[in-house]
């Protein structure tokens, strides 16, 4: 399917998004700290820290991808499932956790060692029907999600649904400037440098164009941050990072 028809419907994105993170997966840690400047562990860090984990939470991060920020979330203590469309993506995740041994720091978030580590769960799913009952998780996160999910209040409202009453979201993403002229700009670069990235490692420009093409129709952190409010979430936050062409949103649910 290409780029141009991926975005049709939300059955054509969940399509579009299972092949090709399929087919960037062995690259995806890679290409994350490229186009973070180096930043994207920080940013994961900084997202955990403002969870406040505690070893007594139920936690679920979504669009887990290789599952920085689920081992991070673990090393709190916290039950954690990892939670990814894409089988390939888990697969590398298992890979890393099988690969902890004591003493021994793990890549990319900071992770601690299997000693302080309680495994993490990973399972295969959509975050627009997730396999989990209500009021299941104390805490959900995901990095790099919503911006891909195929119905954004579709996940929203999944997300609401399995957290508990008081229960916390946190939400890292890139972000769609809201003056024209930084958002054109913003879109251009990455169009290039994807262009660039995914001629170099796939033979296909198109690969990580996929991240301006998604933002063009992203609703921005300000967008979010509404839906998330519409959806029944309260003391929604927004913390811009890189000045504002990342985002990092908290919201609750109410007690």
């Amino acid at each position: 399917m290409s780029l141009r028809r991926a975005f049709d419907t939300p059955e054509t994105k969940r399509r579009y998004n299972r092949q090709l993170f399929a087919t960037i997966a062995d690259r995806y840690d890679l290409i994350t700290a490229v186009l973070s400047y180096g930043q994207d562990a920080r940013w994961k860090r900084r997202l955990v820290a403002e969870a406040a984990i505690t070893p007594h939470d139920r936690a679920l991060d979504l669009a887990c991808g290789t599952g920085d920020i689920a081992f991070a979330v673990a090393a709190r203590g916290a039950r954690t499932v990892g939670l990814d469309l894409t089988f390939r993506m888990l697969a590398l995740a298992g890979q890393k956790q099988a690969a902890l041994v004591p003493g021994e720091q793990h890549p990319g978030a900071g992770i601690a060692s299997r000693q302080q580590l309680r495994p993490v769960r990973f399972i295969q799913g959509d975050m627009t029907w997730l396999p989990f009952v209500a009021s299941s998780f104390d805490v959900v996160t995901t990095g790099y999600g919503l911006r891909n999910v195929p119905d954004l209040r579709a996940a929203i409202a999944e997300i609401g649904r399995v957290l508990k009453p008081g229960g916390r979201f946190l939400s890292l993403d890139f972000n769609r400037p809201q003056s024209a002229i930084i958002r054109s700009a913003y879109l251009s670069y990455l169009g290039v440098v994807g262009s660039v990235l995914g001629f170099i490692l796939h033979r296909d420009p198109d690969t990580y164009r996929y991240i301006a093409a998604s933002l063009q129709r992203y609703p921005g952190a300000a967008g979010v941050a509404g839906l998330l409010a519409a959806g029944g979430f309260t003391n929604v936050r927004v913390v811009p990072l890189l000045g504002g062409l990342m985002s990092l949103h908290l919201a609750e649910l109410p007690r």
